[in-house]
C-alpha cells in the first residue's frame, strides 16, 4: 500500500539544482509528488509510494545530488499518518522561484563584486610589477649608455 512521506534534506542543497535533480528522479521512479525549497535552506520533499521503495529512493536523492555539486548533510524521512493527493508527475514547485531569484541576485552581486576586488588587486600587482620593470630596464639602458661611450671614446 502506498503511503504519503516527507522527506528533508539539509547541507548544501539550494542554488545547485539539486530540485531538478529530485524531480528526475521522483519521475524515473514514477512516483507521484514534489520537491520544493524550505525558507530554512532545506529541501523538502513529499511522496507517495510503498514502502520498499522509500528508502530505494532516498539513497539515490543521496548519491545522485553529490553526483550534481550538492553536499548533503543529512536526509529525514518520515512516514505521515495522512495521505495527500500529490501530482502523478513528480514536479519540482516553483512558488518559491521569486524569492529565489532575489537571493540568487543578491548573491550574484556579492561574486561579482568579490571578483572585481580581486581584479583590482591583480591590476594593481601588474602595475607595480611593470614599474618595477621599467625603471630595470631603464638602469640597464643607462648602463649600457655609457658602455656605448667608453667604446665609442677608445
Amino acid at each position: 500500500m502506498q503511503k504519503c512521506h516527507s522527506i528533508i534534506v539539509t547541507g548544501k542543497v539550494q542554488d545547485i539544482g539539486f530540485r531538478s535533480v529530485v524531480e528526475h528522479i521522483g519521475r524515473s521512479f514514477g512516483i507521484p509528488g514534489m520537491v520544493f525549497n524550505a525558507k530554512d535552506g532545506s529541501v523538502k520533499i513529499l511522496c507517495s509510494c510503498e514502502d520498499s521503495v522509500i528508502d530505494n529512493f532516498t539513497q539515490t536523492i543521496k548519491v545522485r545530488g553529490a553526483e550534481n555539486g550538492a553536499e548533503i548533510a543529512n536526509i529525514k524521512e518520515k512516514t505521515l499518518s495522512i495521505n495527500i493527493d500529490l501530482p502523478d508527475d513528480f514536479s519540482k514547485a516553483s512558488s518559491d522561484d521569486e524569492i529565489d531569484i532575489g537571493r540568487k541576485l543578491d548573491k550574484a552581486n556579492l561574486l561579482l563584486k568579490s571578483g572585481f576586488e580581486n581584479l583590482n588587486t591583480g591590476l594593481t600587482d601588474i602595475k607595480t610589477g611593470l614599474n618595477n620593470l621599467t625603471t630595470m630596464m631603464y638602469e640597464h639602458n643607462t648602463r649600457l649608455e655609457a658602455i656605448l661611450e667608453k667604446l665609442a671614446s677608445k
